[in-house]
């Protein structure tokens, strides 16, 4: 098994940011019907930036461990550096060739996290 694989793996069996937490300011939450994968993003914004973040969801390894990963990522980051992520910054942080039926798996996270981002705006517009 190569490096890679193992660390999927590893975010996989020892997901890092799962759970829960207390007053998010936005969340969102999708489901892929093609597999059954689900997920739900929290995010706590403070002057447009990330300072906490959680998941929960069921899935497939490459699902769950692309979501730990982009979490690990997204603590710290602004808003504005969230929304100018694309798919190939999570196929990187995976560091496998990602095949066409397991590109929404791999994607899951990210646009969950956009959705979430987009509730954020919308929320942040009507105040």
């Amino acid at each position: 098994m190569d490096l890679y694989s193992e660390i999927i793996l590893d975010h996989y069996k020892n997901p890092h940011n799962k759970g829960h937490i207390d007053s998010p300011t936005c969340k969102a939450d999708e489901e892929n019907p093609q597999c059954g994968d689900t997920l739900s993003i929290e995010l706590k914004i403070e002057n447009s930036v990330v300072t906490e973040v959680a998941f929960n969801g069921a899935g497939c390894a490459i699902s769950q461990a692309a979501t730990s990963m982009l979490t690990d990522y997204l603590k710290g980051k602004s808003i504005e550096e969230i929304n100018k992520l694309k798919p190939d910054d999570i196929y990187k942080m995976l560091g496998i060739d990602i095949s066409p039926g397991r590109i929404k798996c791999a994607l899951l996270g990210l646009s969950t996290t956009q959705q979430a981002i987009k509730n954020h705006n919308n929320a942040s517009k009507k105040d």
